[in-house]
């Protein structure tokens, strides 16, 4: 009997002539929903974020829906009545996938919306029910689809987070003012000079040499992306893309780099003024809790639709006005800046390799402008200031487009152009410790610096494999690959 009442009801919404203005503005709502959800999980994972887009996917539309519905019920509008909910449900159901896709408003893409959603409504009314039931059923497969993902999220370990030792409770004996400043996508100075960039950079390498600056040749990142990266940085820890389970975003990255995380315990244990500048949002969308004492972004001036990107933000006034205001230390700075960056990611949007070079080069000289503004400021006011310059990844120089990693590819040249960043590390009185040749990968420098500040080489013993890791999707079954070996040597392990 069950599913004879089921057929009945389905029957009679598609027969009985009237009009479900509330289910008409759920269907035109809820896919778009789900699909935003899907494939920007990691951006939007937050109670706010929950409550803003089901106000403006579903509960706002139900409003519109209902009160247009009862308006065109009145005598004047009747003529109109038939079009208001066919019109309404294809504009809000395009808008919200216009949302989803570019995320952010474009008044000519929703006129174009506009005028297509009218079009619609005239010659599609008669059909329209059964587009109400088409969309209801993109939804159900957009319920199918985001259930993996918040599956995964829920059952999320953070047991690659836990220390193998003590080192959270190090006590440092010298306490300089920490400088960490993060060029996006700079290449070292050792790769430039050759495979995919060959780059003339002798200028700016003086200027550090002359500043005292060490630089670590043949450096690397373990990861091909800022978040992933940045994470297994600030952890101390390999998290292997979350031990393989996942080939996009790493889970909670934002929430660890920036809320709490194994460097900022130790800091924090030392007594360190902590702070955080940053020329884009990009850590912040997802408007997690804030770590660091300060920040030049408040989370409740980021948008709950954003990509985190847009015009870059001044850091440096910022950066000069924490200096001044804070004199006494210890502090420590994470100074944020998106030069020179990497090659676009879309092959659409790519100017071919050597148009993609040409913008590397020009946006490699922004980026040394940069840096070199903020080291005269900090040596100017803190001569013995320990000053880190190092990058998230590579500049993916030598390819059309950043996807082109996702293909196994075991040219050196090419493997290299993705992991190579630059370090450079200005020492308190020019004296590095005599085991700085362990610096060799980003993951190990924190605690490398955590037994040189402590003066205790015991935490050197946990030290993390130098290895380097990628997602590849093409050309070899899907999955996290071992590309970099702990020697150097480009190799092809699946994890």
């Amino acid at each position: 009997m069950k599913p004879k009442k089921k057929q009945g009801f389905i029957s009679r919404f598609l027969n009985d002539g009237k009009r479900y203005p509330i289910i008409t503005a759920v269907a035109a709502g809820l896919y778009p929903l789900l699909f935003y959800y899907t494939n920007n999980y990691k951006m939007i994972n937050s109670w706010g974020h929950l409550g803003y887009f089901v106000t403006i996917f579903i509960l706002i539309p139900i409003i519109v829906f209902f009160v247009a519905h009862k308006i065109s019920g009145i005598r004047i509008f009747k003529k109109l009545q038939p079009f208001v909910l066919p019109f309404l449900n294809f504009f809000f159901f395009f808008s919200s996938l216009n949302v989803a896709l570019y995320a952010g408003f474009s008044w000519t893409r929703t006129l174009i919306i506009f005028c297509i959603s009218a079009l619609l409504a005239v010659f599609l009314r008669k059909f329209f029910k059964k587009i109400i039931g088409f969309e209801l059923l993109l939804a159900l497969i957009g319920i199918f689809t985001l259930a993996p993902v918040v599956i995964k999220q829920l059952n999320y370990s953070k047991e690659w987070m836990t220390q193998p030792d003590a080192i959270e409770t190090a006590v440092f004996k010298k306490k300089p003012n920490i400088y960490y400043i993060q060029p996006d996508g700079y290449a070292n100075f050792s790769e430039l000079k050759k495979g995919n960039y060959k780059i003339e950079n002798v200028e700016f390498e003086s200027f550090l040499a002359e500043k005292n600056f060490k630089a670590y040749s043949n450096f690397r990142s373990n990861y091909a992306a800022t978040l992933p990266t940045n994470s297994a940085v600030f952890m101390m820890k390999h998290h292997y893309y979350n031990n393989g389970s996942d080939f996009t975003e790493t889970i909670d990255a934002r929430n660890v780099i920036v809320s709490d995380n194994s460097v900022l315990r130790i800091l924090k244990n030392n007594n360190y003024r902590t702070f955080f500048l940053t020329e884009q949002a990009y850590f912040l969308t997802n408007k997690p809790k804030l770590g660091y004492d300060f920040c030049n972004f408040s989370t409740k001036e980021i948008g709950f639709v954003t990509t985190g990107i847009g015009n870059p933000r001044d850091v440096i006034e910022p950066f000069k006005n924490y200096l001044e205001t804070y004199k006494e230390g210890p502090n420590f700075f994470f100074i944020e800046i998106f030069n020179p960056g990497h090659i676009t990611n879309t092959i659409n949007d790519s100017k071919g390799v050597e148009g993609e070079r040409d913008h590397y080069i020009e946006s490699l000289r922004e980026s040394n402008k940069k840096l070199t503004e903020l080291t005269k400021t900090i040596l100017a006011n803190d001569p013995e200031a320990l000053i880190i310059i190092m990058a998230d990844h590579g500049g993916f120089v030598g390819m059309t487009n950043t996807g082109e990693s996702y293909t196994k590819n075991a040219d050196p040249d090419f493997v290299n152009s993705i992991f190579s960043t630059i370090l450079a590390i200005h020492w308190p009185n020019g004296e590095a410790p005599e085991f700085d040749n362990k610096l060799k990968t980003s993951v190990n420098l924190f605690r490398i610096l955590t037994s040189y500040l402590s003066e205790n080489d015991l935490y050197l013993s946990n030290l993390q494999p130098d290895e380097s890791y990628i997602i590849i999707n093409f050309g070899a079954p899907q999955g996290v690959y071992e590309y970099i070996n702990d020697k150097g040597n480009v190799v092809f392990k699946k994890y």
